[in-house]
């Protein structure tokens, strides 16, 4: 069997015409059918589901060039307004931290002021009220400069205190200015007296900002880690019953006299800025000199001899 037999064996059947108008009368009979009676919808339905993929797809490959230039174009735009929009809120963040911070500053300089002046409200004695306007440069020394000087009366040796106990004292006097010394420098010391006992005694600074030194105390002393010490006002410098440190740390080795005995301040020496300058103290009889007591021991013995 040469090609051409087999090509018209396998060619049997309906011509292409017959074909054609087949499939046309059965198209039109197909229309009419869903036309009159609606038989098709659920045909229609079912083929529409694999098709309807195949549509979007074909939609949005025919319009997405311009969907998409318009999103990135929007996007672009929204991060640019994102990035200025976060520049000015960190810009106003840091504006509000500032702000915030200066009000807590003057919140706790407001509540301190207030101490301050219930104190001298309460006190027995006049007080005027200053401001640390320098601090001494010097890591050796505990002192502090305060804006009143002798314009407003201040004097060498009136003591400073604020709201919860004693800071030092007034050691020079400027126009507008006078020098503080801490309670903390190692040349200054005060006369103390243990409040729970009344034991008299010295503290001396250390140079350190937050220790004391109480010293020259026998092993013996009635003290425990706790008690308060208040200015004795023995002296006359200082009026009695201010706080000035508590005990920390007690040390009694029987190798030595005394006892090494470490306080902390109580009042806030390196912490305030506005303080309060105590004056007008009640002034105590000078000390009798050497040439006082021989005076007086001549007096009576002329006294004894003419009896």
């Amino acid at each position: 069997m040469d090609q051409t037999q087999s090509f018209q064996f396998f060619n049997r059947g309906p011509s292409p015409i017959a074909r054609l108008i087949f499939f046309a009368l059965l198209s039109l009979l197909l229309l009419f059918i869903d036309a009159r009676y609606r038989q098709l919808e659920s045909i229609r339905y079912l083929l529409s589901l694999p098709i309807q993929p195949l549509q979007r797809l074909a939609t949005t490959l025919y319009n997405e060039p311009g969907i998409l230039w318009g999103d990135l174009g929007a996007y672009i735009d929204s991060q640019g307004n994102l990035a200025r929009e976060n520049q000015q809120l960190r810009q106003q963040q840091t504006v509000y931290a500032t702000q915030l911070l200066q009000m807590q500053i003057l919140q706790t300089e407001n509540t301190q002021l207030r101490k301050l002046l219930d104190v001298s409200e309460h006190a027995d004695f006049p007080m005027q009220m200053a401001e640390i306007v320098y601090v001494e440069r010097d890591i050796f020394k505990r002192k502090v400069f305060v804006d009143k000087g002798s314009q407003k009366n201040v004097a060498a040796g009136q003591v400073v205190m604020d709201e919860t106990g004693l800071i030092g004292q007034v050691t020079r006097v400027f126009p507008w200015l006078s020098e503080v010394t801490l309670i903390t420098d190692k040349d200054h010391a005060v006369p103390i007296q243990v409040l729970r006992t009344g034991l008299r005694a010295v503290v001396f600074g250390s140079g350190d900002i937050s220790n004391l030194s109480l010293r020259y105390m026998p092993i013996s002393s009635d003290l425990q880690v706790g008690d308060i010490l208040v200015t004795s006002g023995i002296d006359g410098t200082y009026p009695p019953g201010l706080p000035v440190a508590k005990v920390t740390q007690i040390e009694r080795d029987p190798a030595y006299p005394f006892a090494r005995i470490s306080c902390t301040p109580l009042a806030g020496v390196d912490q305030q800025r506005q303080l309060m300058i105590i004056s007008g103290l009640h002034k105590l009889p000078a000390l009798p000199t050497a040439e006082t007591k021989t005076t007086d021991v001549k007096t009576k013995k002329t006294k004894r001899s003419k009896q």
